[in-house]
């Protein structure tokens, strides 16, 4: 039984949300996939069991033919490009980051468009044109570029929209800066906003209860007939609270008549 104490508010939203004939949306971003592991294999089964599509970010540099041979076997995931080779370029007074300014724009550009193509010829049917930056982080200057590459969608983390609050600044390099780039001619905008992990204190599962309170903020900020909820994870990093999180929030909105999960292809479609 699924404990109600703590999931009671986002039941009752989504539930005002089916009376006035709504329905929310949400997507699930999974970051630094390489290779098969356990840890994968879980994730793919528990979003199987509950027909959750997943948005698999691949670690281009680091991947190749296993990975390609093992989600062939698997329905209901795209692959998107996490950066190059998830290679920390900045100071060590700066926050991570592969893409941003610290080295020319054309040599950046040209790792992307490399790994862009090395997992379009990979994943020909599950790829999807959409640039994960490592760390959520990306200097403004290089989204011109993304489309001459062929992405049509960029994805960190935080709200899309400028003038909405971000429940974690520290996420997103220069937030404002690149909500300021769009909407941008062939390049979407499509993040996520809730982040099961504890990076600055346990590297555990968040408390449940602030996780769920991420959730009805962003339902709160969002326009729920334009935009979804992103859920981010990280398979690799997984303790056992985030894999009993995930399946509590995957049955609830499985089953809920309004929740939708969507594939990203589908949100860049839109």
């Amino acid at each position: 039984m699924m404990e109600t104490s703590i999931w009671q508010p986002m039941i009752d939203r989504f539930d005002r949300l089916k009376a006035a004939g709504r329905r929310v949306d949400f997507w699930l971003r999974d970051d630094d996939a390489v290779e098969p592991t356990p840890a994968l294999d879980r994730l793919i089964d528990l979003a199987d069991r509950f027909s959750v599509p997943i948005t698999l970010a691949v670690i281009p540099g680091h991947t190749g033919g296993e990975l390609s041979h093992y989600l062939a076997r698997h329905d209901d995931i795209g692959i998107a490009v996490h950066g190059w080779t998830h290679q920390n370029h900045a100071t060590p007074l700066e926050k991570r980051q592969e893409l941003g300014g610290h080295r020319p724009r054309e040599i950046v550009l040209d790792e992307l468009g490399r790994g862009y193509s090395h997992l379009k010829a990979l994943h020909p049917s599950s790829f999807v044109p959409l640039l994960v930056p490592p760390w959520n982080r990306i200097d403004p200057g290089l989204i011109e570029g993304l489309p001459g590459i062929g992405f049509m969608a960029l994805s960190v983390f935080g709200p899309e929209r400028k003038g909405r609050s971000n429940p974690d600044g520290a996420k997103t390099m220069k937030s404002g800066s690149i909500a300021s780039a769009f909407p941008r001619d062939g390049l979407s905008l499509i993040n996520t906003h809730v982040d099961v992990m504890d990076w600055h204190g346990t590297r555990g599962c968040r408390d449940h209860r602030e996780i769920i309170q991420d959730i009805i903020r962003r339902l709160d900020e969002m326009n729920v007939d334009e935009e979804a909820v992103g859920i981010l994870t990280h398979h690799l990093v997984h303790d056992e609270s985030v894999w009993e999180f995930l399946s509590r929030l995957f049955e609830l909105t499985a089953v809920h008549p309004a929740c939708r999960w969507r594939r990203v292809s589908d949100l860049i479609a839109r």
